[in-house]
């Protein structure tokens, strides 16, 4: 983010960082089996496995890629290598207690795709082995399915530090409806599930599979309003942001701390 965004302090960057970090510990991982870094805390142990990398890559790779060109930061270019490090177990000898050249799964969204497809290009050329990717689905933002989240921009998305009151404003306001423009319309042909946000979020969030089934059937026949599709998915938001909220409140900058410690994990072989 910080070599990305011109606006971007090193030292905000380092502190959404640990803000991320209490989010992830609120979702229950075990403090046992999670190790969590920073690149700018971490790199002295990064670093060996970070320059093997970087001696594999050429320039013109890089560039055909990711799309570099002469007007981007130098840091950008380096990047690649820094994202490929982890990997790897050797960037990790004290945390993983010297387990050597283990397998490495990679959950990640479609746009991270390139840096792996890189990553799994070098490493057998540094006889290691390839990660494995699970790619998670294109999650579209409030405003349509063509366009795209941001963090500056409060109308394409919901915060985890949203209010109940905000979520289901946001949503009345912002989510974009495949339903009818009139009420005779709607009743007549239905809503578009394949472009409405409010159902298109619920498969995400409702767990009830005979409930999202219920609400596709009614509200693809246009017996179900866009208001009732959006109420439901203001509720089930609400319950769940209220829920992580509640547990982050309990994650403090000392168990940040522990959860960052460089130290042998605790897991079976």
């Amino acid at each position: 983010m910080f070599v990305v965004e011109f606006k971007c302090q090193r030292e905000e960057a380092h502190r959404l960082g640990y803000e991320n970090a209490k989010d992830i510990i609120a979702c229950g991982f075990d403090v046992k089996k999670t190790f969590l870094f920073s690149n700018l805390d971490y790199m002295g142990h990064l670093y060996p496995v970070v320059c093997k990398i970087q001696k594999k890559i050429t320039l013109n790779q890089a560039k055909g890629c990711f799309g570099f060109d002469g007007s981007d930061a130098i840091g950008k270019i380096s990047f690649p290598a820094i994202q490929a490090a982890p990997s790897f177990s050797d960037a990790f000898p004290i945390v993983l207690g010297g387990l050597d050249n283990a397998f490495c799964l990679i959950p990640c969204a479609i746009d991270q795709d390139p840096y792996f497809r890189m990553t799994r290009d070098i490493a057998p050329r540094l006889g290691w082995q390839k990660p494995a990717l699970i790619h998670s689905k294109f999650f579209p933002a409030l405003t349509g399915t063509n366009t795209k989240m941001s963090a500056s921009n409060t109308s394409t998305t919901i915060y985890l530090t949203d209010t109940p009151e905000e979520i289901q404003s946001k949503i009345n306001k912002h989510a974009f409806s495949g339903g009818g423009e009139t009420l005779e319309e709607h009743r007549k042909n239905g809503a578009n599930l394949e472009i409405d946000i409010p159902y298109l979020w619920l498969q995400f969030f409702l767990d009830d599979d005979e409930k999202l089934a219920h609400v596709a059937e009614e509200y693809g026949a246009g017996r179900m309003l866009t208001g009732e599709v959006k109420e439901e998915l203001g509720k089930r938001l609400t319950e769940i942001m209220l829920n992580h909220q509640a547990a982050k409140s309990g994650v403090t900058d000392e168990v940040v701390h522990e959860y960052m410690k460089i130290r042998p994990l605790r897991f079976k072989r």
